[in-house]
This record gives C-alpha cells, sequence and structure tokens, in this order.
C-alpha cells in the first residue's frame, strides 16, 4: 500500500470513531444509556457489607425508608431481618 492509502484508512478510523463518540453523547444527553433515575431520587442502597468468612457477606440494604439485613453466600442467600427502621445515627433510649 502507497502512503496515501495509509491516510485515508487513519482519517476515515478518526471519522468513524467521531461519530460513535458524537452519537454516544447524543444519546446520553437525550436520556438514553444513562441511569434511569437521576442521583438524588435513587430508592435503594447498600449501606454497609461486612464479610463474615471467606464465602458469606452480610448486607445492609436501604430502600426508601426501611433497611433489610441479608446473608449472602454459602450455597443460599438469606434474608435475616426485613423492614428494620432507620434510626439516623441515634442510639436507642433503652441502653
Amino acid at each position: 500500500m502507497e502512503a496515501g492509502n495509509y491516510l485515508q484508512f487513519l482519517l476515515a478510523l478518526i471519522f468513524v470513531v467521531g461519530l460513535i463518540i458524537v452519537g454516544a453523547w447524543t444519546a446520553r444527553r437525550m436520556g438514553f444509556g444513562g441511569p434511569a433515575v437521576k442521583r438524588g431520587q435513587r430508592r435503594l442502597a447498600v449501606v454497609e457489607s461486612l464479610p463474615v468468612d471467606a464465602r458469606r457477606r452480610l448486607l445492609l440494604v436501604r430502600r426508601d425508608d426501611r433497611e433489610h439485613l441479608l446473608l449472602l453466600g454459602g450455597g443460599a442467600d438469606l434474608l435475616v431481618e426485613r423492614d428494620i427502621g432507620r434510626r439516623h445515627g441515634k442510639q436507642d433510649e433503652t441502653t
């Protein structure tokens, strides 16, 4: 191949990659391909994760204003406790 053919191939490649980048940017601006909810409106979050042993892990998951404690791994997943009310960092008054 001649040097002109290599240059033509390189320019065509740059053009196609540029079109892909512009298309992806436009799609994100129009709401396609981004997160389904806005950052401040998330309803689901992993609050805390704690490894129990090499195979199992405790997860505290928050949905809306409720928290659920899950034990994951070890062959089966288990719901340990559900509908735990959020305490907002306050200690229990009975202790």
